[in-house]
Order: C-alpha cells, then structure tokens, then sequence
C-alpha cells in the first residue's frame, strides 16, 4: 500500500522518508519508501507500520464508501 505525491524537491529513489498528511481520522505521520518517480511525481510505498492498518485502511474505506454513495444519488 502506498501514496503518490507531487514534490517541489529531488528524492532519490529507494530513500526513506516520513510523511505528514492529514486524513479523516486524525493526523498521520508514515514512513515510506521511493518506488517510482515521473518528473515531479513521486510514487512512495509505505514501510510497514501500525499506522497503515490503524488508520489508512480504515479511512480508505471509509472514503470508498462515501464515494459509492454519492455516485448513486
């Protein structure tokens, strides 16, 4: 599991780096790996961490569903 992001700065592929963000349940901080860069857009893989399946999968969820919902109105 995993996120992209666009980045202002160079990250070398394979680096490590924590991620901040928020999300429906509260704040987040991860860290991930490197996998894939295009340009500006970074693709990062989450190392393994409570956080994934705590609160990330869950709010997944969550957004699918409301998403579900709200495409059959």
């Amino acid at each position: 599991m995993g996120v992209s992001a666009m980045l202002s700065i160079e990250v070398p592929m394979g680096e490590v780096v924590e991620l901040n963000f928020n999300v429906p349940l509260g704040p987040v901080a991860i860290y991930a790996m490197v996998r894939q860069r295009n340009a500006f857009r970074y693709d990062f893989h989450f190392v393994a961490s409570n956080c994934v399946r705590e609160v990330i999968k869950p709010t997944c969820l969550q957004l699918a569903m409301e998403k579900s919902l709200f495409d059959g109105i």
